[in-house]
């Protein structure tokens, strides 16, 4: 327990001045939004309420890429996450304001994936249940610019740019009920956190890792405060599309988190490609949005928004926390545990409803 203490002290300052940022420029927000017409449109979706702030993720992106500029040093893999969270935050808040084709966003989202990957940042390999490491480096692809050369390892950069858009999107779809993205993005980006600080456990060096981390979870739970139900402020595609970014960012930030993230963000990923596979079955689009996320039919089934928070939140922060302490053999037996979770919930749900 000293030991935790000990690893925390470094990051109190970061994840105290991110979360009074945030906390005092979204209530600062509440007046100067509406002012500049950043506010939702609720009758489009047929919802009877008064239009309120919106694109509240602005302040996310900003109080991240000041912070992360104060605490660390820039190099070339932090450059290519603010460039590309940066490309997120601009076509998300473009996309808020005017509506652009989905085609145009996955577009922009590639790329800011692929800007991530220029900088070095990857997923090089991933653990073997039967022991050991798979590599994923095995096959490179030599691209010349001008004269620098960048070697495309096939497998790890396919790999990288697909868990970032996914992942993005995956946030961006969650966003259904004020408070669940906010609310999950604390609970992913502070388990990430204590994974990064975890001592005598890493053989690369996390302070980047930790800083991004706790930075993310302090400015998402500040932001929870206004977002929860009734919200007076939204983040909008501009924060959920940007926290669902980094949150794939820290999972492969300096060392690799990914089968944590998966088991804590499993639920929503399972979501996520149920309603894909539902969609397409039915013959429509992908990138047409509807209510049949899971979080809508708790809500349908009789859950309050307040009941079905509590219930994702749980499900997410108990397989979360314990991906800390599972090894790779007991990841993999979680993860077959949280898909029958999942199936049998869902199941309920519709079923009821």
């Amino acid at each position: 327990m000293n030991a935790y203490l000990q690893a925390l002290a470094p990051y109190w300052f970061p994840g105290f001045l991110a979360f009074a940022l945030t906390f005092a420029l979204t209530a600062v927000a509440l007046r100067v939004f509406p002012k500049l017409g950043l506010m939702d449109k609720p009758q489009k979706y047929g919802i009877r309420r008064a239009p309120i702030p919106y694109s509240g993720g602005l302040i996310l992106f900003l109080v991240f890429l000041a912070l992360a500029i104060y605490f660390l040093d820039i190099n070339k893999h932090l450059l290519g996450v603010l460039i590309g969270g940066g490309m997120i935050v601009v076509i998300s808040f473009l996309d808020d304001r005017v509506g652009l084709n989905p085609f145009v966003r996955l577009g922009i989202q590639l790329l800011a994936a692929l800007t991530v990957v220029l900088s070095g940042v990857g997923i090089a390999a991933v653990s073997n249940p039967l022991g050991g490491t798979i590599s994923l480096d095995t096959w490179q692809i030599p691209i010349t610019f001008g004269e620098t050369v960048y070697h495309f390892t096939v497998f790890a950069d396919l790999l990288t740019i697909l868990w970032l858009v996914a992942m993005t999107n995956t946030m961006n779809w969650l966003d259904g009920i004020p408070g669940l993205t906010s609310g999950i993005s604390t609970i992913g980006a502070g388990v990430m956190f204590l994974l990064a600080i975890r001592p005598n456990f890493h053989y690369i060096d996390q302070t980047e890792a930790a800083t991004l981390a706790v930075i993310v979870a302090a400015s998402a739970f500040a932001f929870w405060w206004f977002d929860v139900h009734p919200p007076k402020i939204l983040m909008g595609d501009t924060g959920s599309m940007f926290l669902g970014f980094m949150l794939a960012v820290l999972a492969i930030f300096s060392g690799g988190k990914i089968a944590t993230a998966f088991l804590m963000m499993g639920f929503p990923l399972l979501d996520f490609v149920w309603v894909i596979a539902r969609r397409l079955w039915k013959g429509r689009s992908p990138f047409k949005g509807d209510l049949g996320h899971f979080h809508h039919r708790l809500l349908r089934v009789g859950f309050t928004e307040r009941q079905s928070l509590a219930l994702i939140y749980g499900v997410c922060a108990a397989f979360g926390g314990a991906a800390l302490f599972l090894g790779t053999e007991q990841k993999l037996i979680a993860v077959g545990v949280m898909v029958i979770l999942m199936g049998l919930l869902g199941t309920f749900v519709i079923l009821r409803g």
